[in-house]
């Protein structure tokens, strides 16, 4: 999804409705990358550079966290609270990958790219989640 298409669902929609499509999204990326993680590691971890060890135990978490944000998101008003955790978690996990990349990390060229990709992207629904919670807040709070 575009990030116009993104930005037109937030003007289409009242704030609540945009806030939980944005949790909604995270949820299904972050499962799905967790899930890609779990079920191939082995190649995944040869084509980026990086153990299959460390890609099985990051899918674990991804596939849970993205289950929790899923729940969060099928909620008809997420609470304030764990949407602020969702977005904090995901500003600390985008910037520990980088974190990561450059101290103790030492992926394959693909693995580098991949990882600057997904902070980046991961760093964008914090953001965009962090503006549809604070456009519901001036809506209704």
């Amino acid at each position: 999804m575009s990030a116009t298409t993104l930005a037109g669902l937030a003007r289409a929609s009242d704030p609540q409705t945009v806030l939980r499509r944005f949790l909604a999204l995270d949820a299904v990326v972050t499962g799905a990358n967790g899930l890609a993680y779990l079920v191939a590691s082995g190649p995944l971890g040869r084509l980026l550079g990086v153990d299959s060890t460390l890609l099985l135990a990051l899918g674990g978490i991804l596939a849970a966290y993205a289950a929790a944000v899923g729940l969060l998101a099928s909620r008809a008003r997420p609470g304030a609270f764990p949407v602020r955790a969702v977005i904090e978690i995901n500003l600390a996990w985008a910037a520990l990958s980088l974190i990561a990349l450059a101290v103790w990390l030492s992926p394959s060229a693909a693995g580098a790219v991949w990882t600057v990709l997904q902070a980046l992207v991961v760093a964008g629904f914090a953001v965009l989640q962090h503006l549809a919670l604070r456009a519901r807040q001036g809506t209704s709070d």
